[in-house]
């Protein structure tokens, strides 16, 4: 059995941080993304804190010290959006900074206006 792969979209700078990331990072998040394009999640993908319902979802990988993430969200059938990829610098808790929240919660709002102009059935 087969499925077919839902395309990707990379909001904003997602693709080139991404990018950015050390090679086994980058291919740890793609496997992730991948899985999330054939449908299926990635066993260290969770739902991303404040944004209940929304089918936000972060891959987390440490790597040599560092930590680095991927956002993205299945909300919208049939398509997988890439919302942010980032290194987290903080080094006081857990806790996402505020600004790479709001960013998550501006590009979700971009995601949603493309997919409704590109995707969405029309009635």
């Amino acid at each position: 059995m087969t499925s077919s792969l839902k395309p990707i979209e990379w909001i904003g700078s997602s693709l080139s941080d991404l990018r950015k990331f050390p090679e086994e990072v980058q291919k740890s998040m793609g496997f992730a993304l991948y899985l999330a394009q054939l449908g299926q999640k990635h066993q260290d993908a969770k739902p991303f804190q404040g944004f209940k319902g929304s089918r936000v979802l972060e891959v987390v990988d440490d790597f040599d010290g560092d930590t680095y993430r991927a956002v993205y969200t299945v909300r919208f059938e049939g398509t997988v959006y890439v919302l942010h990829a980032f290194q987290k610098k903080s080094k006081q808790g857990i806790a996402t900074p505020k600004q790479d929240t709001e960013l998550i919660e501006a590009r979700l709002k971009r995601a949603r206006e493309h997919y409704e102009s590109n995707f969405k059935q029309k009635t």
